[in-house]
C-alpha cells in the first residue's frame, strides 16, 4: 500500500513523493492524517536541518497533527479504527533519571515523532500509551492539532507562575508568542506584545487580547517603549523571548524590573553564546528561566483549553493548503504572510 508524503533531504530541499505506508507493530497505531500544521521548528529545520528531528535522510517532515485511527496494533487498548485522535510528538520513557524525578520534558530518551505531512503516520508505542488522546466531537482536526504547540506554552506559563495583575512582555509573535499572550491574559496579567509583522501584531490584539502592542519597526528605543508601559517605568515583571536569537536573549534582561523574571523560550542555533551583565543579574535579583517541550499532563491541559473554548486557535490559521503544496507553505512563512498553515492530504 502506498501513500504520499513530504520528505526532507537536506536544508532547503523537501520533496512530495509516493512511499510505502508504514507497517505497524505491537503497541503501535497508524493514523490517517486529517490535518497537519506548519510550525516554526519546521521552517528552521527546512533552512538548517535539525539534530534531533532529522535522524536520517530522507526523513519524514512535520509533527503537529490530528486524524483518524486507521490500524491498531496488537496489545493496544482504548483505541479503535475510525476514532478521531490527536497525538503529541513524543512521550517520556518513564525509566531515566529525569523521568524518575518527574521532569518528563527533560527525559533522556525522548524520540521525537516526525512525518505528519503525509497521508498516514505511525505512532510509536510510548506515545500511544501516554500521549494519544481522543478528540471531543465538537472540535475539528485543525483545532486539535494545536494541542502539541499549546502544551509547550502551558508548561512555560506554569513554570513562570504568572499572577493576576503582573505586567508581562512578549517579544516574538509567531504562534508560540501569540499563545503566550493568550495564556498570560487568561491568568489575569497585563500583556505588552512586541513584533514587526502587521499580521502578527493584529492577532496579538484580536487573538491574544494584548493590552499594548509595540511595532518594533516604528520605535527607535524598544527598551523605552516597553518601560513606558510598566508601573512607574520600573520594568516588566516577566519578559518572554519567543524568537530564538542570541542578540534578543541579551536584551531581555534590560526589560525587567528588579526581582523580575526573564524566560528565554525561543531556541537558538546550537553553538551560539550570549553575554550578560553580571551586576544586573546579581544585585537586581534577576531570575533567568527557560522551558523546553511538554509533559503528558500539559498535553492534556492544552487539549482541555482548546476543547473548552479558552484558546480559540482557529484564529491562528491563516491558510489551508494540500500537503502537496509544501513549497508554497514554506514560501508563505518565509515571506511573513502566514502564522499557521493547515495542510491536508
Amino acid at each position: 500500500m502506498n501513500m504520499n508524503a513530504v520528505l526532507f533531504y537536506e536544508p532547503g530541499v523537501v520533496k512530495y513523493e509516493e512511499i510505502d505506508v508504514p507497517e505497524i507493530g505491537a503497541g503501535e497505531v497508524l493514523i490517517k492524517i486529517g490535518t497537519a500544521l506548519t510550525c516554526g521548528t519546521d521552517i528552521k529545520t527546512y533552512k538548517r536541518g535539525h539534530p534531533v528531528l532529522i535522524k536520517t535522510v530522507p526523513s519524514g517532515f512535520g509533527h503537529e497533527f490530528a486524524g483518524t485511527v486507521y490500524k491498531v496494533g496488537k496489545n493496544v487498548e482504548g483505541f479503535e479504527v475510525g476514532q478521531r485522535v490527536v497525538a503529541a510528538n513524543s512521550a517520556p520513557c518513564q525509566n531515566c533519571y529525569y523521568c524518575r524525578i518527574h521532569e518528563y520534558n527533560l527525559c533522556e530518551n525522548l524520540d521525537l515523532l516526525n512525518g505528519a505531512f503525509a497521508d498516514y503516520i505511525k505512532v510509536p508505542e510510548l506515545i500511544v500509551k501516554q500521549n494519544l488522546l481522543p478528540i471531543p466531537d465538537h472540535i475539528t482536526f485543525e483545532e486539535a492539532a494545536f494541542t502539541e504547540p499549546l502544551a509547550n506554552v502551558v508548561l512555560g506559563a506554569e513554570e513562570l507562575n504568572i499572577k493576576q495583575g503582573q505586567t508581562v512582555g512578549i517579544i516574538g509573535l509567531g504562534p508560540i508568542g501569540l499563545l503566550f499572550v493568550r495564556l498570560a491574559k487568561l491568568k489575569g496579567a497585563r500583556v505588552i506584545a512586541a513584533g514587526r509583522n502587521p499580521i502578527k501584531l493584529r492577532l496579538a490584539k484580536e487573538f491574544g487580547g494584548a493590552d499594548e502592542v509595540i511595532n518594533l519597526t516604528e520605535v527607535s528605543d524598544p527598551k523605552k517603549a516597553f518601560l513606558d508601559f510598566t508601573p512607574e517605568g520600573k520594568g516588566l515583571d516577566i519578559a518572554i523571548e519567543a524568537v530564538g536569537l542570541p542578540e534578543l536573549w541579551e536584551k531581555m534582561i534590560d526589560l525587567v524590573r528588579k526581582g523580575g523574571t526573564v524566560n528565554l523560550f525561543g531556541g537558538c542555533k546550537s553553538g551560539t553564546k550570549i553575554s550578560l551583565d553580571t551586576r544586573r543579574i546579581h544585585y537586581d535579583e534577576i531570575k533567568i528561566a527557560s522551558t523546553f517541550h511538554h509533559t503528558p499532563r500539559h498535553i492534556r491541559e492544552a487539549l482541555r483549553l482548546i476543547s473548552e473554548g479558552h484558546v480559540d486557535v482557529r484564529k491562528l490559521i491563516t491558510h489551508t493548503l494540500p500537503i502537496s503544496q509544501i513549497d508554497e507553505a514554506i514560501r508563505l512563512h518565509n515571506e511573513g504572510k502566514a502564522i499557521k498553515i493547515a495542510l491536508k492530504p
